[in-house]
């Protein structure tokens, strides 16, 4: 069976303000099986942001996964990350998800994969999928010479130019703020 898979989701802070937001392409192998799929989900009361990129049926559980863990440490995102990437590293049904999660609150930004690292980047700028490396060179180039934009803004575009490159990038984008 062919998995479904491919997207670039695209997280930022910038002034105090964070943005999170992702492509809707879903493909099965190199079809495009739906082009609407919403990638990014306000967690916690609307605290935090959550974006996947991976196998979509794997980036729901591990969701659900995340917000019991976000339960469970009292709402702590970093806590709670770090806890869910040690049960994804060492259980036998997690282990085979094939996902990765980008996790924001107002104050900091991680990645989490199936490997059990939960990375927060230096430059508050953090992307995963097929397109993430456009995405974030995009989002990087934006921080340092256009730093009158919005965070938003900032995804926005950097999803647009990942879209204009990564035939696994679509253009129907939902981006979640954060304030």
């Amino acid at each position: 069976m062919t998995k479904i898979r491919s997207t670039t989701v695209l997280g930022i802070i910038h002034d105090g303000k964070v943005a999170l937001g992702a492509d809707g392409q879903a493909t099965m192998g190199n079809t495009v099986a739906k082009s609407n799929v919403r990638k990014v989900r306000k967690l916690a009361g609307g605290k935090i942001l959550a974006g996947f990129a991976g196998s979509t049926a794997d980036a729901f559980t591990l969701i659900e996964k995340f917000e019991e863990k976000l339960g469970a440490y009292g709402g702590n995102m970093k806590r709670a990350a770090i806890e869910l990437a040690k049960d994804w590293r060492t259980d036998r049904y997690l282990r085979k998800l094939e996902a990765m999660m980008v996790v924001a609150n107002a104050e900091e930004l991680l990645v989490i994969s199936g490997t059990g690292d939960v990375l927060e980047p230096d430059n508050q700028i953090a992307a995963i999928g097929s397109g993430s490396m456009y995405a974030q060179s995009a989002a990087v180039a934006l921080k340092k010479h256009a730093a009158q934009l919005s965070a938003k803004e900032m995804v926005q575009e950097g999803l647009n130019i990942a879209a204009d490159i990564c035939i696994y990038t679509n253009h129907n984008l939902i981006i979640e703020t954060l304030d």
